[in-house]
């Protein structure tokens, strides 16, 4: 599988398919890696890659801090989510692309609207994050990795981490940097001999700026509602997915489309119809 060398870190892709292009940010929260695009809950049953690029040409990559690709020790926006898309963009040469989200691949691609609109064909945020029980959620594990940081240090970080292997959504001891530490060796022993007290605010930093409120995060109402893209928006109906973040977005983005179908009914054959409807009228 092809590794990139994006804005000074590795990317992990694949392209698949034919057609118009579709950025895809993938699911998985903190491990967002390509494959939980056909192997995660609600993904796994609609299998959205394997429908779509039969149409279009996916784009699956691994989010920086995820899976395969690299890291960087800052504190992140989704800013920084989008510069990795369009570097991904700009290496496969690609102008323009539809921008999917799935889950936390909604933020990144919520603020593509905002940041690069120029850059975008439309787009689709299927379950996007959000609501208070996400807020609080995220915010906890923030504190948990911290806890552990100041309770044993760096080094211990890094330790767990090569011992056990687990991303930061499966152990927030680890931290948000956990894959990173994982994969690369040398990213190992830089994270290990950092100033603790300079790490824990940058850690702060992030959870302020990424999990800042009770609806969905990923760009400030008063830009998106100046957003003229066409967007499509598939809810979800769970703690991590609140009903009401998806509304939320319905409100903000103008010329959005809320299909306001229940989770149960979202298989796979109605599912791909409806993708395929909106993005066919776009093309």
């Amino acid at each position: 599988m092809p590794i990139a060398k994006l804005d000074g870190l590795q990317t992990r892709y694949e392209v698949i398919g034919q057609g118009p292009p579709i950025l895809m940010y993938a699911p998985g929260g903190f491990d967002a890696t390509l494959e939980k695009w056909s192997t995660q809950g609600i993904y796994a049953k609609i299998k959205p890659v394997e429908n779509l690029s039969k149409h279009y040409t996916c784009i699956v990559f691994d989010r920086r801090e995820c899976g395969q690709s690299g890291g960087r020790i800052e504190r992140i926006t989704s800013a920084h989510y989008v510069t990795q898309g369009l570097a991904l963009l700009d290496h496969l040469k690609i102008d323009k692309a539809h921008i999917m989200g799935g889950c936390m691949g909604c933020n990144p691609a919520t603020a593509w609207g905002v940041i690069a609109p120029e850059r975008a064909l439309s787009l689709v945020l299927y379950w996007p994050v959000g609501g208070a029980k996400y807020r609080i959620s995220s915010h906890m594990r923030f504190a948990e990795h911290l806890a552990f940081v100041n309770q044993n240090g760096l080094q211990a970080v890094v330790d767990l981490v090569q011992k056990d292997g687990k991303p930061f959504g499966t152990d927030p001891r680890g931290g948000p940097w956990a894959s990173v530490i994982k994969a690369d060796a040398d990213f190992a022993a830089h994270y290990a001999k950092q100033d603790v007290e300079a790490y824990k605010l940058i850690v702060i930093g992030w959870v302020r700026t990424m999990f800042d409120r009770d609806t969905a995060p990923g760009a400030e109402a008063e830009d998106m509602l100046r957003c003229q893209l066409p967007v499509l928006i598939v809810p979800g109906n769970d703690a991590s997915h609140a009903t009401s973040a998806a509304r939320y977005l319905q409100e903000c983005f103008p010329k959005s489309q809320y299909w306001d179908v229940p989770v149960s009914s979202q298989n796979e054959a109605d599912t791909t119809e409806r993708l395929l409807s909106f993005l066919d009228q776009l093309s």
